[in-house]
């Protein structure tokens, strides 16, 4: 199970989130505490890629990622500490479908738009060709990795993600569905995913199993507080999200509902239930 986080608010050093805090995302590539897999045993290491990406003054995002280990790479450090962003999001990877290369390390990116995903589509290699069957041209050409979780963003993409981004998912996840059944497989789909258009954040919590990947977020300004001599605090109006908490704090971060869709955007949190 792969790890993430995500910002939005008032441009900061994406380290203050990304390297900085005592269980940052760097830390988690190594000693994750909340990725369990299906089983409910613990991967604590996501050391099959990471990527960094974030929004400025242009339209589209930047992006940088490596089949590396987030903890073996350098350039995480270099690059977060000096990157002031308003909207970014990272990822760690623990492959469970594709091989450990760069085209399958998340943030995917598409024009103006990110998208990151922890969670799995169990039976993706028996489904696969009927999912990409159902893909735009455009995004079917646009295709650069084997990972389910590219798959899930370029059909969202083909069912019209960039003018109704809650429907899109939706009629994604009940696409998935609908192949499962159709090849008498059991439906076990995991989706813990963050997006943005680069205006707004979005977030999806959503498991057909008992076991739904965590999301946490916080508005709190002192949710960082525990970074060794540091005052940092974010914005007021700043928003983070992430697969597990960044700091030894928990009462600090709200666990994001299950089978939820949010938008956040000018430092409120709306959540909505998913219609599947």
């Amino acid at each position: 199970m792969c790890r993430w986080i995500a910002y939005i608010g008032k441009p900061i050093y994406m380290d203050t989130i990304i390297t900085q805090p005592s269980s940052s995302l760097v830390c988690q590539s190594f000693n994750s505490k909340m990725a369990f897999k299906p089983d409910g045993s613990l991967l604590a290491t996501n050391g099959d890629g990471f990527g960094v990406g974030w929004y400025n003054e242009k339209f589209e995002a930047g992006l940088f990622k490596d089949a590396e280990p987030a903890w073996a790479n350098e350039n995480i450090t270099e690059l977060c500490s000096h990157i002031k962003a308003r909207i970014f999001m990272a990822h760690v990877r623990a492959a469970s479908t594709g091989a450990v290369q760069r085209s399958n390390a998340h943030p995917f990116k598409y024009k103006n738009w990110l998208f990151q995903h922890n969670g799995f589509v169990n039976h993706f290699d028996i489904i696969r060709r009927d999912l990409h069957l159902q893909l735009s041209d455009e995004q079917y050409n646009l295709l650069k990795g084997t990972t389910d979780s590219e798959t899930l963003f370029r059909l969202a993409l083909s069912f019209g993600l960039e003018k109704d981004v809650k429907k899109a998912i939706e009629k994604m996840i009940a696409f998935v569905k609908k192949t499962c059944e159709k090849h008498q497989l059991n439906v076990e789909l995991s989706l813990s995913c963050a997006l943005s258009d680069g205006n707004a954040l979005y977030t999806i919590r959503h498991s057909t199993t008992k076991r739904q990947n965590s999301q946490f977020y916080s508005t709190k300004e002192d949710c960082l507080q525990d970074i060794v001599d540091s005052k940092n605090l974010i914005p007021h109006d700043g928003v983070v999200v992430v697969s597990e908490p960044i700091d030894h704090y928990n009462n600090r971060w709200k666990e994001m509902p299950n089978d939820s869709f949010a938008v956040i955007a000018d430092n409120k949190v709306d959540i909505d239930r998913l219609e599947i």
